[in-house]
């Protein structure tokens, strides 16, 4: 069995694989990168050569898929913040409850020092396993 033969099966793997168990597309840029060396071992003899070169431009191209296809991080907590309206008291570092689309969702504000009566509405800035983090809503408006 020739190394191409080898690259293209090993790249076909692991194109496949990112269908069956979605990796960012690491696996699926490393499968490209297999096919890419599967042309290159027609002129490159040497397999560490090969498996150097596989290396280096799957590395370069994973980070090249991090730099433009992944989705921009947002610098703000505000940006995609939701309301939702607190069902019991949050006392300041601990939790309470909070009314977040039609169901209850333990919460805890953003601000540990921070006191959020009851019935009061809230942005719901992040969530951190099953628990809402949340800033009352009167925040912005001090």
């Amino acid at each position: 069995m020739s190394t191409t033969l080898i690259w293209l099966i090993v790249g076909a793997c692991l194109c496949l694989s990112e269908l069956f168990v979605p990796t960012a597309f690491v696996a699926f840029m490393m499968g490209i990168s297999a096919f890419i060396v599967a042309l290159l071992s027609l002129a490159l003899g040497n397999v560490w050569l090969q498996a150097l070169s596989w290396l280096l431009l799957s590395t370069t191209l994973i980070l090249l898929s991090r730099k433009y296809i992944s989705p921009r991080r947002r610098r703000s907590k505000m940006r995609d913040a939701v309301l939702g309206e607190t069902i019991t008291e949050i006392a300041p570092g601990k939790t309470g409850r909070v009314l977040y689309e039609g169901n209850s969702w333990q919460a805890r504000c953003d601000d540990d020092k921070a006191f959020i009566a009851a019935d009061q509405r809230v942005y719901v800035v992040r969530r951190e396993g099953t628990t809402l983090i949340v800033m009352p809503e009167n925040i912005l408006h001090s």
